[in-house]
């Protein structure tokens, strides 16, 4: 094998990033002076097509490609299970989210719980959703990394240190419209660059019926789309419950983050929100196609053992198509994963600004400081996810466990601070610290942490966790009318961004 860098390929990537850095520069131009939500929301100015754009490319990662040929390896329903999951975290999201938040004139995920529980305890309920933005960037940045190691043999620092610089720069430069109108392009990127290497690909094993076929013969009961519920099935009973409980926080765990509702609430009508959302959802499990079909050419070609299944999609891209289709391939993977990637860093970077900075640190901070901020913070988060993106091993695992405490920890919040007016802090702080202590008291290997809890092989530790939360939040709730002694703060952000309470 060559182990010399492509500087062909790295070229063409060069390119492609100063594109994104010039549609960038000429979105920052639409930035307006005079309000926090030009940066943050884009004015909430943000016409539906462009939503739908922005929040599709923010669902479609690295991790979502690279991830559903890998499930493949395991059995279909695997493979479909992320993509499927987080479109319809969309398009529930849609239904039963958007239209309240974005009518209420929020501005991130977490003004609901300031206006019920209070500003330090809702910057508390921060922490999950920060920390899962970022180690979701850094994550997404050894993705790519990854990627060109295997494409065009970059060193992995190089490749992540390049990545890094230039997505931040540009989400720094425009804030929400810089982010958006990149997604756009990069979206556009993602379909093409898969769907050219498909008649390549399947050249190799006889094409798409053949293909079907030969892994239907491999994976046997595996091949199957849905799950299997019988205990003496390929998947013991564990496992089966293991597979919901992983579906359950896929797609009800996937509404509660900041990155869903930034783009929500950049959305110049309530109705146009749902729409969005629901359309960009069908969208995003649409899009499981074209990596699934590259995961079954994978399975069959690699006779269904690959030293490194992850990346089965760099594989093939590398060693069975042309060198033009591996590279307009890799600038899909390139353009999945610097759209989440700027998403993430935004989002992040706007909860401090308004959440931390403008209502704990600075109340008063005149509009162009908190701008600033948000630049500033941009800056700070991304230099951190890039560093542990660079030291930390087990970066998709931390992911993978911020996203379970999202799930466990805000989604029963989130639902009953919208829905139920009872809903106190009290309450949330009694549902908060037991589902926390429910979900760890089963261990956690990523910390070295034992069990607590005889929970037994078969029980679904997230899933449980959060029902508890639902329940001690109505009922402690119920019980403490007077416990929240808070003066509860009314939140009223006009389209123009002033602040009124």
């Amino acid at each position: 094998m060559n182990n010399k860098v492509d500087w062909g390929g790295v070229c063409i990537i060069f390119m492609m990033y100063a594109v994104f850095i010039l549609i960038g520069w000429l979105a920052s131009r639409k930035v307006k002076k005079g309000s926090a939500a030009e940066m943050i929301l884009a004015g909430r100015g943000v016409p539906v097509w462009l939503a739908i754009m922005t929040m599709t490319a923010t669902w479609v990662d690295g991790g979502y490609i690279l991830g559903t040929a890998e499930g493949a390896f395991n059995s279909m329903a695997s493979a479909i299970q992320g993509g499927v999951g987080f479109g319809l975290s969309l398009v529930l999201g849609g239904i039963f989210f958007a239209k309240i938040m974005r009518k209420r004139g929020y501005t991130t995920l977490i003004d609901p719980f300031e206006e019920r529980f209070g500003k330090k305890w809702a910057a508390v309920l921060s922490l999950p959703a920060l920390l899962g933005e970022v180690f979701w960037s850094a994550e997404l940045l050894v993705a790519i990394g990854a990627t060109f190691g295997v494409v065009l043999n970059m060193d992995l620092t190089s490749s992540i240190l390049l990545s890094a610089v230039i997505v931040t720069f540009y989400t720094m430069l425009g804030g929400m419209w810089a982010v958006a109108y990149t997604d756009a392009f990069q979206l556009l990127l993602i379909p093409i660059g898969l769907i050219i290497a498909l008649p390549f690909v399947f050249q190799h094993v006889g094409g798409l019926k053949s293909a079907w076929e030969q892994y239907q013969a491999a994976k046997g009961a595996a091949a199957g789309f849905i799950p299997p519920v019988h205990a003496n099935s390929f998947w013991n009973t564990g496992g089966i419950t293991s597979w919901w409980d992983t579906t359950a926080m896929l797609v009800l765990g996937g509404i509660p983050w900041n990155c869903y509702f930034q783009r929500v609430l950049s959305s110049k009508t309530p109705n146009g929100a749902r729409k969005q959302s629901i359309i960009a959802g069908i969208l995003t499990i649409l899009l499981t196609v074209p990596p699934l079909l590259l995961g079954i050419v994978a399975v069959v070609y690699y006779k269904g053992s690959l030293a490194n299944p992850t990346m089965a999609v760099p594989f093939m891209f590398h060693e069975l198509v042309p060198y033009w289709v591996g590279i307009l391939g890799l600038v899909a993977i390139v353009g999945a994963v610097t759209s989440s990637f700027s998403s993430s860093i935004l989002s992040a970077g706007s909860m401090f600004t308004w959440n931390w900075y403008l209502k704990l640190i600075s109340p008063k901070a005149a509009i162009d400081r908190v701008q600033r901020v948000v630049r500033i913070s941009v800056i700070a988060l991304g230099i951190a996810a890039t560093w542990m993106a660079l030291k930390v091993e087990s970066v998709q695992a931390l992911w993978f466990f911020t996203s379970d405490l999202v799930f466990v920890l805000l989604f029963p919040q989130l639902v009953m601070v919208l829905f139920d007016p009872k809903t106190n802090r009290a309450g949330s702080i009694a549902a908060f610290v037991v589902s926390f202590l429910l979900r760890f008291g089963g261990g956690d290997p990523l910390f070295g942490l034992h069990k607590i809890i005889p929970y037994p092989d078969w029980w679904p530790v997230r899933a449980v966790a959060a029902a508890v939360g639902f329940i001690l939040l109505a009922v402690v709730s119920r019980l403490t009318p007077d416990a929240n002694n808070t003066k509860k703060e009314k939140i009223i952000v006009d389209d123009a961004g002033a602040v009124f309470s």
